[in-house]
């Protein structure tokens, strides 16, 4: 199926590993140009080397904090110097660990600004670049978390919510620019980070505890890959995903249990 992505540019934040990076081959596999964004220039540079030397096309890097409005103007610039962006993913985040009751505010907060203030200074900056290229797309990466919490974690149950909200109000607000705005929850991927947790939690027995969660959580009893995600975001990207505006898909191997 001709996804009609060639030519276009993907701007993809945490992009050096786990799922942005899978994001970023997958577009860069449909023939697109892609801009990768992380916090650490080396391991966002080889990632953007090692895209384009497999696929041919052009992946830029940029070493950048979106949780900070100067790490997102700094992608935002990087974004015009290369002629300007037709899709937005906005996937940079993290779990979390607290409870209510003793997370201090400072965490609340940087939290926000991760999940949620970073897609509103991205979309903010990169639309009107969208609307001169003739429209484009934004996908915002949240969590089944956002509508099916885990009880240690609140502030990420929290702030991927909003991050869903928002995803709503911008597909309202930006589809007249010929943006369409959608939600990607993603339940239980397999991930560098998935693995390292359960190598701390589980020692040599780590593989058995990720089987162990998938089978409490997931229907499908395992984890996704990051490509089988990653295909998603690059259907909703593309022109084949023409009518889906302001819509939330899960991805998630039947975890979800509400209709």
């Amino acid at each position: 199926m001709d996804l009609g992505l060639k030519g276009r540019r993907a701007v993809v934040t945490g992009g050096s590993k786990g799922i942005g990076r899978a994001i970023a081959r997958a577009f860069a596999r449909e023939g697109a140009d892609v801009v990768l964004v992380a916090r650490s220039p080396a391991e966002v540079e080889e990632a953007a080397d090692a895209i384009e030397a497999e696929f041919g096309t052009r992946a830029l890097s940029v070493a950048a904090d979106v949780a900070t409005s100067e790490g997102c103007e700094a992608v935002i610039g990087a974004s015009a110097e290369a002629g300007g962006a037709d899709i937005l993913i906005n996937n940079a985040g993290t779990g979390s660990n607290e409870t209510i009751l003793d997370a201090a505010d400072e965490k609340w907060l940087a939290y926000w600004n991760l999940h949620v203030m970073a897609a509103v200074r991205l979309g903010r900056g990169l639309a009107p670049q969208m609307q001169g290229r003739g429209g484009g797309t934004i996908l915002n990466n949240a969590s089944i978390c956002a509508v099916q919490p885990l009880w240690y974690e609140p502030i990420y149950n929290t702030t991927k919510a909003a991050l869903m909200m928002l995803s709503k109000c911008m597909a309202t607000e930006f589809v007249p620019m010929g943006i369409r705005v959608n939600t990607v929850n993603p339940g239980l991927i397999r991930t560098p980070d998935w693995e390292k947790t359960a190598r701390e939690l589980a020692g040599s027995e780590w593989e058995n505890y990720l089987q162990s969660v998938a089978d409490e959580h997931a229907p499908i009893r395992r984890f996704g890959s990051v490509e089988e995600l990653a295909d998603v975001f690059v259907f909703l990207a593309s022109d084949r995903a023409s009518y889906c505006v302001g819509g939330t898909y899960f991805v998630d191997g039947g975890m979800l249990r509400t209709v």
